[in-house]
Formats: structure tokens, sequence, C-alpha cells
């Protein structure tokens, strides 16, 4: 791996413990019977899917650094790859996370829109991946 894949996905790795932190808070929220959690369904759901997609798209970012070095990309494209597939697992957990920030949030802010933006991010560092793969 070159060392900007090796530091990106050392960055990554590091994130892990962070996510499995978010796991336990949400169990501990379960079990507890947390006001503001259980009681609203908006922010549950919101809350879980923020915790899922930040640890599937943590594992497809470790594997896809694998990927942009093998591509046929110039240097400035694998870096633009990289920086656009490492945005996902940060921008659409934090627009899931923060868009039902207050207990009594039963709609979701403006603030959803980053995970729109992840989303993008993460169709467009895909797809340049992918033709560079090709």
């Amino acid at each position: 791996m070159s060392p900007s894949s090796l530091s990106t996905a050392g960055v990554l790795l590091i994130t892990v413990p962070g996510v499995a932190y978010g796991g336990v808070t949400l169990l501990s929220f379960l079990m507890r019977n947390v006001p503001g959690y259980l009681d609203n369904p908006v922010r549950r759901g919101l809350w879980r899917a923020g915790h899922a997609h930040a640890g599937v798209l943590v594992l497809f970012a470790l594997v896809a650094m694998l990927y942009v070095d093998q591509s046929g990309l110039p240097e400035a494209l694998k870096t633009l790859t990289r920086a656009l597939i490492v945005a996902a697992p940060i921008l659409m957990p934090l627009g899931f996370f923060l868009s039902v920030i207050r207990p009594g949030d039963t709609k979701p802010s403006k603030l959803i829109y980053l995970t729109m933006a992840g989303g993008v991010c993460l169709a467009a560092g895909t797809l340049m991946l992918g033709i560079g793969l090709l």
C-alpha cells in the first residue's frame, strides 16, 4: 500500500473503537430507558441508522484503500478518491445524529442534508475508483 493509503487506513482503524462506543451507548439507552430515545421513534431510527452507516462505511473505506492503489488513476485523482470515500463515513452518520440531536426532536433538522452529501461523496468516490480499475 502507498503511504497515503496506509495513513488513511490508520485513521479509519482509529475510528472503529468510536463506532463500538456508539453501539454501547445506544445499547445503554435501550437498557436504561433513557428519555428521548425509546419514546422518540424518529430519533431512535436515525441514531440507529447513523451507527449502522458509520460501521459499514468505515469497513468499506478500509477495503477501498486497497483498491485505490491498484487503480490506474493519476495521483491527484487517487487523493481525491480517498478523500471522497473517507468523507462518507463522516458525513452520513453526522447527518443522522445531528439532525435530531435534542431528545424532543420529532423531525430531522436541515443537518440531515449531511447524509445526502455523504452519499454523493460515496457515489463519486466509488465511481471514480471503479473507472480507475477498468
